[in-house]
């Protein structure tokens, strides 16, 4: 996998291109490629901002939202097995997790 381009290299291209410079001619000079630069000014375009991005999921659980009721579940029995919590998680509110997940 390559590595991911520098901040610097980022706002260098996106200054060619307000100034003028179109995107394939900026892909060109800065060695970068042509879809990369599209991507980059339509970003900056619509969001204003140079910043790349946050890649990957968004921090947190699909349980974080849940979690009174799992402890609620624990109180109830408190030898419940993780078995028994994913089918009432599953029945209750409509929500498939692995166990793993609990």
């Amino acid at each position: 996998m390559a590595r991911a381009y520098s901040h610097d290299l980022r706002v260098r291209v996106l200054d060619a291109v307000s100034a003028g410079l179109s995107r394939r001619a900026a892909a060109l000079r800065y060695r970068v490629g042509v879809a990369t630069v599209i991507r980059w000014a339509v970003h900056a375009t619509t969001t204003g901002e140079t910043r790349a991005q946050r890649q990957g999921r968004p921090p947190g659980s699909k349980l974080d939202a849940h979690e009174a009721f799992l402890i609620a579940l624990t109180e109830e029995k408190d030898d419940i097995t993780l078995a028994e919590m994913q089918e009432r998680l599953r029945a209750e509110r409509r929500v498939s997790v692995g166990l793993g997940t609990l």
